[in-house]
């Protein structure tokens, strides 16, 4: 893999919405346009309920018939209403056309009620206790449809000013009205609402600026959530330019404002993941396409989706894996540590659900190791700079912690190794290696009880290469361990099960648990960790 380098801001390509014209994106356009198709039904209804009461209530009840103006204008107001609420519902326009066609609505609406109140009926004089249901229309209006502040502003005045100009037809009618100045004082408040119209709009482009800046990193675009950790996010994304699907990794904006001493720790940790996870070359090492930081200071990084399962949903669901195919895993992971450990690195977090099986073309049970986020080095003129190690805090996932990290002593190499071993005994026998109520009894058991053999705490038949493997893994002294991932390579190695597992053996597996081979889409779980965003932190 190349080695990337962070970009700077004025390098990150510009979302396609705000070269467009666009205020806002598509996604909260088409939200606001639902609302506006559910407002479009509430008219219909008023309207409606107006209609029966002016036509058939009241003639009925207290005997007096309604002007026709008024029932033929109550009557287009319906069909006006029920057109707009087929169009948005039915109409193939996008979002932000038939959010444009919504202020014509709003005018129109406001149209309907200024000829009713105005001109259908004799014009209100009484220029204290009136006012018009146009100031109500204009600010539902306002915070129903998504535009500029500028357009609505003007639409806002435009019905603002309808319920004076139905005052001056009704005056060309020859009825009675009150003078221009009056006028204008009886509507002001409707001027008043449509100042204040702008203030929806406004906060409608401050959520849109923010919404852009989340869904378009780099030169990908957001589509669909994964998962949420403490610290950040996992997307669902892909390349608005090539046809690749990738997953991207994010720091949630809002939790970079507690504090300017913490925005720089996550996005320190981000960066730094991303960089150790860009010098590996492994093919069972997650592959980094791009990191970067948007304006708003959110940090991310895109790497490639993987399909397949986590090792500890996969046991989990499915208990514990056979002897050989456990083995088949291990080696993979051993790959990836190796290089890692090679070049000076130490992951600290090997646990299940870091190392993800997974569909690569026609390899099945293919390991990907994930999360270099606790990744620390162990040459001496480096370490003081690991990324998250501190005074008196300890990192990491419990269940999975090495004695020397839990004691915050120097960290190489070994501590993987004691990871590793009891990713291997969760494996073998689905249970973890000590079990413990909270996080400090698990870091007692840790520092000072003997592991039980894998073979005594299952019904599985664990051949005894596999069980002292795992048991000299998990020694608490790290020189009485294997001292390298080689040395683990060839403790793994005598082991020879009779049926070895195989990519056959594999594919046989996921074509009856995970996968339907027929189709062209596997419907298969696609998962992206997001341990190394919710780290343990103890003091």
């Amino acid at each position: 893999m190349d080695k990337l380098i962070a970009p700077r801001l004025d390098t990150i390509p510009e979302p396609p919405a705000a070269r467009g014209g666009c205020q806002m994106p598509a996604t909260l356009v088409s939200d606001q346009v639902k609302r506006l198709a559910i407002s479009a039904a509430v008219g219909a209804g008023l309207w409606t309920f107006g209609l029966v009461m002016d036509g058939v209530v009241r003639p009925n009840t207290v005997g007096v018939e309604a002007p026709a103006a008024i029932l033929w204008t109550e009557a287009a107001a319906i069909l006006m209403t029920v057109l707009m609420l087929v169009y948005v519902r039915g109409a193939a326009h996008c979002p932000q056309t038939k959010a444009d066609v919504g202020l014509l609505f709003f005018i129109a609406n406001a149209a309907g009620v200024a000829l009713l109140n105005n001109w259908a009926r004799s014009p209100i004089i009484d220029v204290v206790r009136h006012v018009s249901w146009n100031a109500v229309v204009i600010l539902v209006g306002a915070m129903i449809i998504p535009s500029s502040p500028r357009k609505m502003l003007a639409t806002a005045l435009v019905a603002a000013s309808m319920d004076p100009l139905a005052v001056w037809l009704a005056h060309l009618r020859g009825v009675e009205t009150a003078s221009v100045l009056n006028t204008f004082v009886l509507f002001l408040p409707n001027y008043a609402c449509a100042i204040v119209a702008v203030v929806p709009s406004a906060a409608f482009q401050r959520v849109g600026r923010k919404l852009r800046h989340v869904q378009d990193m780099g030169s990908y675009h957001l589509i669909e959530l994964l998962g949420r950790g403490g610290m950040g996010e996992v997307w669902r994304a892909e390349h608005r330019l090539l046809a690749r699907s990738a997953a991207i990794k994010l720091v949630r904006p809002e939790l970079l404002g507690a504090s300017d001493a913490e925005a720089r720790q996550m996005l320190q940790r981000f960066q730094r993941e991303a960089q150790a996870t860009a010098t590996l070359n492994s093919p069972h090492t997650i592959r980094l396409f791009d990191f970067g930081i948007t304006e708003d200071r959110t940090f991310y990084y895109v790497m490639e989706q993987l399909h397949g399962r986590d090792l500890e949903s996969l046991v989990r669901q499915f208990g514990p894996v056979a002897p050989e195919r456990v083995a088949f895993l291990l080696r993979q992971v051993v790959h990836s540590l190796a290089e890692a450990h090679a070049q000076g690195l130490v992951h600290r977090d090997i646990t299940p659900a870091n190392i993800y099986a997974c569909r690569m073309g026609l390899d099945y049970d293919f390991v990907k190791v994930l999360d270099f986020g606790l990744v620390a080095y162990h040459d001496r003129r480096s370490i003081g700079q690991s990324l998250l190690t501190g005074a008196h805090v300890a990192t990491g996932t419990p269940a999975f912690m090495a004695p020397e990290v839990i004691l915050e002593n120097a960290v190489d190499a070994r501590a993987d190794i004691y990871a590793l071993g009891c990713v291997a005994y969760f494996l073998l026998t689905g249970q973890l290696v000590f079990d413990a109520e909270t996080p400090m009894k698990m870091f007692v058991e840790h520092l000072q009880s003997t592991a039980p053999a894998p073979s005594t705490r299952t019904e599985v038949a664990i051949p005894e290469p596999l069980d002292s493997l795992v048991l000299a893994c998990l020694e608490k002294d790290p020189a009485k361990r294997p001292q390298s991932m080689d040395e683990v390579l060839r403790l793994l190695d005598r082991y020879r099960p009779n049926a070895p597992w195989t990519n056959t053996s594999a594919r046989t597996w996921w074509d009856r648990h995970l996968v339907d081979l027929a189709s062209p889409q596997p419907q298969i779980s696609t998962r992206t960790t997001v341990a190394s965003i919710d780290t343990l932190a103890v003091a």
